[in-house]
């Protein structure tokens, strides 16, 4: 009478414990406290299976110590593999060759770093129909202070000095590009 299995039918998540309410072939708890592993949380969907634990055999101190929801689950993992996946079909998935992030159409946002840094040593590739900054950019940014708008600006007002004019009322500069870097 220690260990027991069950399903979720309730879910709350306000506090400092996630608590639950199960239900078994013989009963029907809430307020049921979810223990998880620290740095993982989840939200389960109901019907989801869980272990319970109760604490001295008291059928009414239960805890749920480890949980699986059967319709959700990822699978087709390699030995050594990890998985943080969702109801909706999205995950990061660790694996040997490298690190698979799957959105399902969504967007992916990282929020207030003072810089984010990516090393590659081989290159960064973006597919996207448009890329859109709303700051500066700098090209070689460890040797170059220039930022693309001023180097636009400065095409963009520059002329040239025409050489074998003759003196008099003729301009010895060209006229500005016609068209202009936007």
């Amino acid at each position: 009478m220690m260990i027991g299995l069950g399903k979720i039918t309730g879910y709350g998540d306000a506090g400092g414990i996630q608590k639950l309410q199960y239900q078994t072939p013989l009963e029907v708890r809430g307020d049921t406290p979810r223990m998880a592993e620290f740095g993982f949380s989840s939200g389960l969907p109901v019907g989801t299976d869980v272990v319970l634990a109760y604490l001295g055999g008291d059928r009414s101190s239960a805890v749920i110590v480890a949980s699986n929801n059967q319709q959700y689950r990822q699978s087709g993992l390699k030995s050594g593999e990890t998985l943080i996946y969702n109801q909706w079909g999205m995950f990061v998935k660790l694996t040997e060759n490298g690190i698979e992030v799957e959105a399902k159409g969504k967007p992916v946002t990282v929020a207030n770093a003072t810089t984010v840094t990516v090393t590659a040593t081989e290159k960064i590739r973006l597919e996207t129909p448009r890329l859109e900054v709303t700051g500066d950019v700098i090209d070689n940014c460890d040797s170059n202070g220039a930022t693309l708008k001023a180097l636009r600006d400065a095409h963009n007002d520059h002329d040239h000095i025409v050489k074998n004019v003759q003196s008099g009322n003729d301009e010895k500069t060209s006229e500005k590009p016609g068209e202009i870097v936007e």
